[in-house]
């Protein structure tokens, strides 16, 4: 148990809308008291509830759940609702029970959710099933707070019997139901939401989040490594705040280094909008909204508060969970855990020449082309004309068509799924990654085949990984023992380790923000317009397997 203590400060009441110097008086781990202190706060820090990443996939972030939270802490955030959905396609239940048990030995609010698309399509190789019969079970724990995001939103529109007897168990269950219905308009949005699906973190214009809105859901802002809506939806936050929350979704440990929902609440304020509203979306609405054992800074609440310098910089001083004192000036106080390892892979080394795509025989070749783009996880299809040599159709990095293959990593020997993508701008070398949403396949994109090759096969004799490879030798690889998604070391350590491998990508020509994270997402076949699995190119507004030649 933390020990008791006091603290001056300015507090922030979000609720009555106040600042007032007062002294927070802390015992057995819960606000005791907050007494009004005599005169002027000038000098003071600034004490407020604690911030709340309202959807993130911990896996994402290359960390187990305890090296997450020391990341997390020393930017404010005090608890997240996290869905475990990566390792669930790897592991099924027993990964989700993984996330559970690393997480047990941090004092980091996790809320983890049931995960209700494993797998996400039946158009791709995962590595386990979470079924309705899974999902009930993992009700039966306290710790399992909501059902996680329906990504099969044709099969709510369609009241697909199997995916309403998993929002039924939830709803019996008295969790909340996330979703994720990228796109969805007017009266498909009102359908979706009807079926009792009370959030969405994919909308991408502010028009689409008031439809959400008007159908009487709660829409999370998301900022991410890869996907980036801050700047599209802020501006529903003057009318609308009582119903938005912060979210990351997909946060590497490079930015998550650098920040958290704290550089969004900066942001907000900087921009004019009022810091209660701000707060409100940041700290409160994701604690009510999935009922997390959370304080808010009141008298009897759990002692879980941040001290900031000042209400525009929001530079985080200290942490608190449950009254203990968990960062202090950008630092983390927690201790590091042990992490056991977990992992289903069975991919063997490939070869150059299983990525050769033979051209047609007849006729120039139109490619179907996956254009992808920065800080989006939508695709778009282009028809260009493919190139080709020695009877094959070939990489053309003059032009930005580069080669994407998906690689079976849960069985040995499959033939890669090749296609052809435009937007990553290597113009030599290849990237490799075993994180690809949703089921894990190892997803990789390079100039040339050999370069595949070399990329892919880093990754396979890891087990897990992310790699890069260049002209000359040069490769980084960084193992991910867990799963094949998290790193075994500490937080700093696979941040500065992502970091150099994304300099390298960058150094290889590519343009983008996160090319790693926009890697992950190729293979993410729920989000349109065209995507690669295992099994094929696949056209995620008609539901089926296209040819990589239109």
């Amino acid at each position: 148990m933390a020990p008791d203590f006091s603290l001056l400060a300015n507090v922030v009441d979000v609720f009555a809308r106040t600042v007032r110097p007062a002294t927070i008086r802390v015992a057995g781990g819960r606000i005791a008291a907050i007494d009004p202190a005599k005169g002027p706060g000038a000098a003071l820090p600034y004490a407020l509830p604690g911030f709340v990443d309202a959807h993130v996939h911990v896996e994402s972030s290359l960390l187990v759940p305890t090296e997450f939270a020391r990341l997390a802490v020393a930017h404010g955030t005090v608890a997240t609702v996290s869905d475990p959905h990566e390792i669930g396609n790897v592991l099924g239940v027993a990964g989700v029970e993984y996330m559970l048990d690393n997480a047990a030995a941090s004092p980091f609010k996790f809320c983890f959710g049931a995960p209700s698309c494993v797998p996400a399509t039946p158009f791709e190789t995962a590595g386990a099933e979470i079924t309705a019969a899974d999902i009930a079970r993992l009700f039966q724990n306290p710790k399992i707070g909501y059902l996680a995001e329906m990504m099969n939103w044709p099969g709510v529109l369609n009241r697909d019997a199997g995916v309403m007897e998993k929002i039924a168990l939830a709803h019996a269950a008295g969790r909340p139901v996330d979703g994720h219905a990228p796109g969805l308009r007017g009266a498909d949005a009102a359908r979706y939401a009807s079926a009792g699906i009370a959030t969405d973190h994919e909308c991408f214009t502010a028009d689409e989040a008031r439809d959400k809105l008007a159908a009487g859901m709660k829409i999370l802002i998301r900022e991410g490594s890869a996907a980036r809506n801050f700047d599209a939806l802020i501006e529903l936050l003057p009318a609308h705040y009582p119903n938005l929350m912060f979210c990351s979704d997909d946060k590497h440990p490079d930015t998550l280094v650098l920040g958290h929902i704290d550089a969004l609440v900066r942001r907000a304020v900087a921009l004019g909008h009022n810091v209660f509203d701000v707060l409100q979306v940041a700290c409160v609405n994701p604690v009510r909204h999935y009922r997390l054992p959370v304080g808010l800074l009141r008298v009897g609440d759990p002692a879980d508060f941040i001290v900031v310098d000042n209400l525009a910089d929001f530079r985080v001083q200290q942490t608190y969970l449950d009254g203990q004192r968990v960062a202090e000036s950008g630092q983390a106080r927690l201790p590091a855990a042990p992490i056991a390892a977990a992992n289903n892979f069975h991919a063997q080394p490939v070869q150059a020449a299983d990525f050769r795509v033979k051209a047609p025989a007849a006729g120039a070749p139109t490619l179907r082309v996956i254009e992808c783009f920065d800080g989006q996880l939508i695709t778009a299809r282009r028809d260009l004309p493919g190139r080709v040599a020695a009877g094959a159709l070939v990489a053309d990095p003059a032009r930005d068509v580069l080669k994407l293959a998906v690689v079976n990593r849960y069985r040995a020997h499959v033939p890669p799924a090749v296609a052809f993508i435009q937007g990553f701008g290597l113009t030599r070398g290849a990237l490799a990654s075993s994180v690809g949403h949703d089921s894990h396949n190892i997803t990789a994109v390079g100039c040339d085949d050999e370069s595949l090759a070399r990329a892919v096969n880093l990754v396979i004799g890891a087990r897990g990984g992310l790699a890069a490879v260049g002209p000359g030798g040069e490769a980084l690889l960084l193992p991910l023992p867990v799963a094949g998604l998290m790193s075994d070391q500490p937080g700093p350590a696979v941040a500065a380790a992502y970091a150099a491998l994304d300099a390298l990508a960058k150094r290889l020509g590519s343009p983008l923000g996160a090319p790693f994270m926009t890697l992950s997402f190729m293979a993410l076949l729920v989000i349109p317009s065209l995507k690669l699995s295992d099994k094929g190119l696949f056209d995620g507004e008609a539901f089926r397997f296209v040819d990589a030649v239109a």
